[in-house]
């Protein structure tokens, strides 16, 4: 099996190597320079400073006015994704036929309408005999040629 999970005391001894005195880093990670006097912050630099902040607020603010809700953004998707799967199941690609009927048995982006699910599923179970085992399903399951030879199987 996996491995167990570390003891506190495990856990402590570990955090004390961490935080010892050898292993920290260096103080000091450029060297000091013997002239000491800092340079005075320009207004220009102050400004800068005040300008980044109007930007990001700025931003902030106008995010706001560009988002939507999710289920909006969500339901938009599937009408997009309908629409280009009836555009290619209409151009006579089988597994997109298949997809088209499951999207109207299911209501996925397009209202639901078991007739036209039906007689989409029986477009593409004209070359493709599992369609019909797939055709309740939801969007996206597909059936493998190992499901329909189960089919086959199950009427011996």
């Amino acid at each position: 099996m996996g491995k167990s999970l570390p003891t506190t005391t495990r856990l402590q001894e570990f955090a004390r190597v961490v935080t010892s005195e050898k292993f920290q880093s260096p103080k000091h990670a450029k060297p000091i320079s013997r002239n000491r006097v800092s340079p005075p912050e320009t207004t220009k630099l102050r400004g800068a400073r005040l300008g980044s902040e109007r930007v990001r607020l700025k931003m902030e603010s106008s995010e706001g006015q560009r988002r939507m809700p999710l289920a909006q953004v969500v339901s938009d998707c599937a009408k997009r994704w309908f629409q280009d799967t009836l555009k290619e199941a209409k151009a006579g690609d089988t597994t997109m036929q298949v997809l088209v009927g499951q999207m109207y048995f299911s209501g996925y982006g397009v209202s639901r309408d078991a007739q036209k699910g039906r007689a989409w599923i029986s477009r593409a179970s004209k070359s493709r005999s599992s369609a019909w085992k797939v055709g309740d399903k939801h969007p996206g399951y597909n059936a493998s040629d190992s499901d329909s030879d189960d089919l086959k199987n199950d009427e011996k």
